[in-house]
């Protein structure tokens, strides 16, 4: 350290740059158009928003270098889009800035919101003029629109809109817990450091950088989100990182190496570290969903070469982006990043001169990025864990038993007989239920805790879609884990659609030949008539979302990985069915409550919440069955093993705090966001007591879901070690063509 330099407080960590920096050669340009641009717009130069305060002094403008970023992160841009791509990013910094002049310092919430409500009237999809602009981000963001716009299709518009507008209106979140002095928890953090981040925004602007739209088809598939969701998060750590010092100097509270700090109550350099494990985790998500997802992404929705080209195009500016983004940080005067001078690094040696840039490969695990691969690839299936010791769960809010139990047991027991899921599977040779298997999972008492004033019929109904998701949770893997067969995997999932028509009285586009597809096909007539077309449109996505989802965790199974962190959390929600069972209770509040309440950030906020919660109680209760007796590895008890390095007991432990910080985050936004959201959106007092019964759902849900776990025998020792027993429980396997070898393979499975 040279003399005099303040101590940074935590060392910069070797980061995981698997991709080469190039620099644009357009940078002196780049640097002289933008300089002049932000005098016409008044970024610079004399105040022109009616306020004396200048934000940025030339002199700050220099040493920022933006142009400097956009030349390292869109290295093969032409010199005119490299100029417009720099002032785009003078103006989202500014704005950042300005805002932070301006409101935050002053806790000025209404200002605030003010400020924030005009802004979307300068990116009219119809190009239709905007009022006068009266401060410099208003002027630039009008300019900037007209600029950009007009080559793009509708599509990209809208996408470009909507994350323009996230990146501005979640500016009020970091305000609202700067003025509550409140640190979010990690899940929250993530999610809402997208919005209010800027990465998505980014990401938008890359496809106009190299002229190559993503195909409207593909935009909202998986592979595609996941590829712009760990580009995001990647970014956004790693801003966190360098920014840590600034930020927490300047009084923000949303930086993913404090939140870290504070959930994990653990020192800023262990903090650090984490956030790099996790930054090195996401970007090997965004190679590993490239290696194993994107082919399969190109064969189901048919891209032809130039459709295909196009997102390797965009992929390959997304890694731009990062590997530049990363060299800018270590040269920026906006961040800590003193370790740049002073810790030696081996730089192999690339070529030199314009339009490159050293490629830095530190040899330390840390650079390599050996540490979270390593763990995530060691996992070593089936090992004895022996039961799990279950912490005290917090749980603020409370149900009660159906008077109807006894009823949809019974019903729901004749239905799933009726079709089949309590006979040898067709074609198989062998029960994935049996009537004791059945008992044990007693799914009724599910839906009799957490929809506890249903009538008779709607807890029928309720019971036997739980029947159904349970059931189909245990045949998807028995059938295609087993035999390490994707395809017939896919298939599997994408045969399911035909059972869900929008004409619900049409008939099925296919005969059902399995217990799921018949139980499917009836449930759906019996609760998707009832439904408009667009309830009925989210009500099929809901069960897509879930049955596709078995796919992913068939592909961590057959990679034997250990899910990323992120990727595990979001993901699970769909495996767990959570939107399923939510759909059931915000379909029933009929119209009362228009459908843009549902798309806020508070209520999808309230619904993710109550997901996590009950999905990890599921993990802490399933952990023994999923490790030792079915080989799974998708369960956030070893995730967060892997990904912390800590025993069993010790992941437990971090798993019920997350539970925790997730309750009180339902609780927070009760309290504090819902009033807002029904003053907002002036409900009237049907809407408002519909809406407030859905979220008394939510909590008796969440109320619901540990009762039943601890209660129903489907997750003890003995049931387990009694579910493994191999059985014979068909006549002649041979006789269906099984070989010899593929019995022997069930026995050993223990899931015959």
């Amino acid at each position: 350290m040279s003399k005099g330099r303040q101590k940074q407080p935590f060392q910069l960590p070797d980061f995981y740059v698997p991709w080469p920096a190039r620099l644009n050669p357009n940078l002196e340009s780049a640097r002289a158009h933008t300089k002049a641009w932000s005098y016409q717009m008044g970024i610079l130069g004399p105040p022109r928003d009616g306020t004396d305060r200048e934000v940025w002094s030339e002199r700050r403008f220099d040493g920022m270098d933006y142009a400097l970023l956009c030349a390292y992160t869109h290295p093969e841009a032409p010199g005119p889009e490299l100029d417009l791509i720099t002032d785009w990013y003078v103006w989202v910094f500014y704005f950042d800035d300005h805002f932070l002049e301006v409101f935050k310092y002053s806790r000025d919430v209404k200002g605030g919101q003010a400020y924030l409500d005009r802004l979307p009237l300068f990116m009219p999809l119809d190009m239709t003029p905007p009022p006068e602009p009266v401060n410099p981000v208003e002027r630039a963001l009008w300019d900037l629109w007209q600029r950009t716009v007009p080559s793009m299709s509708m599509d990209w518009r809208r996408r470009f809109f909507e994350n323009t507008k996230h990146l501005l209106d979640e500016s009020m979140w970091e305000i609202e817990n700067i003025s509550e002095a409140r640190v979010s928890n990690p899940i929250e953090y993530i999610e809402m450091r997208r919005k209010v981040g800027g990465a998505p925004w980014s990401s938008d602007l890359v496809e106009h950088a190299v002229a190559a739209e993503i195909p409207a088809r593909v935009v909202k598939s998986r592979p595609m989100r996941v590829f712009k969701d760990t580009f995001s998060d990647a970014v956004h750590l790693r801003n966190d990182l360098f920014s840590y010092e600034r930020e927490l100097e300047e009084g923000e509270l949303s930086n993913g190496v404090l939140v870290v700090e504070r959930f994990l109550d653990c020192d800023t350099q262990r903090a650090a570290d984490l956030v790099n494990d996790l930054l090195t985790s996401r970007l090997q998500q965004f190679e590993a969903t490239f290696a194993t997802e994107l082919p399969w992404l190109f064969a189901e929705y048919a891209l032809n070469p130039v459709e295909q080209a196009q997102v390797l195009t965009y992929l390959r500016g997304l890694q731009d982006w990062q590997s530049g983004g990363h060299e800018w940080h270590m040269r920026s005067n906006r961040y800590m990043n003193q370790h740049s001078e002073e810790r030696p690094a081996l730089s192999i040696p690339m070529p030199s001169g314009l339009g490159t840039a050293a490629l830095r490969i530190p040899l330390t695990p840390g650079g390599l990025g050996l540490g979270p691969r390593a763990r995530s690839l060691s996992h070593v299936p089936r090992q004895h864990v022996g039961p799990t010791k279950l912490p005290k769960f917090y749980t603020p809010y409370s149900t009660y038993l159906s008077p109807h139990l006894d009823r949809a047991r019974r019903n729901s027991k004749d239905w799933a007989r009726r079709v089949g899921m309590l006979a040898v599977v067709p074609g198989v040779g062998f029960y994935v239920w049996d009537d004791h298997k059945f008992d044990a999972a007693d799914v009724a008492l599910c839906g009799a805790y957490i929809h506890p004033d249903a009538t008779p019929e709607q807890l029928d109904l309720t019971a036997c879609w739980l029947v159904w998701g349970t059931y189909a949770d245990d045949y998807f893997p028995m059938l295609y884990a087993n035999t390490r067969d994707m395809a017939g995997a896919k298939l599997f999932t994408a045969r399911l659609g035909q059972f869900m028509p929008e004409d619900v009285e049409a008939a099925n586009a296919a005969v059902p030949t399995n217990p799921v597809e018949l139980g499917l096909a009836d449930l759906w007539k019996r609760t998707a008539g009832p439904l408009s077309p667009r309830g009925r449109m989210l009500f099929r996505k809901a069960i897509q979302d879930m049955t596709d989802s078995w796919v992913w965790e068939l592909n961590n199974q057959l990679l034997n990985r250990v899910p990323d962190p992120v990727d595990y959390v979001e993901m699970r929600r769909k495996t767990f069915g959570s939107d399923l069972t939510m759909s059931l209770s915000r379909l029933s509040k009929g119209d009362a409550v228009p459908e843009d309440v549902f798309n806020t950030r508070t209520l999808r906020g309230l619904e993710n919440s109550a997901a996590d919660y009950a999905c990890f109680v599921n993990d802490l209760f399933s952990y023994q069955k999923e490790i030792e007796f079915e080989g799974e590895l998708n369960n956030c008890v070893l995730v967060v093993q892997k990904f912390l390095g800590v025993d069993k007991d010790e992941a437990v432990r971090v798993v019920n705090e997350l539970m925790t910080a997730r309750m009180k985050q339902f609780q927070h936004l009760v309290a504090k966001e819902l009033p807002v959201v029904i003053r907002t959106f002036d409900l009237d007092a049907k809407a408002q007591e519909k809406l407030h019964k859905y979220v008394e759902q939510l909590q008796q849900w969440m109320a619901g879901i540990p009762r039943w776990h601890a209660e129903v025998a489907r997750y003890t020792e003995e049931e387990l070690r009694h579910d493994a027993a191999p059985k014979l429980k068909a006549g002649n396997l041979f006789g269906l063509g099984m070989s010899a070898a593929r019995v022997a393979e069930l026995f050993r499975s223990g899931r015959s």
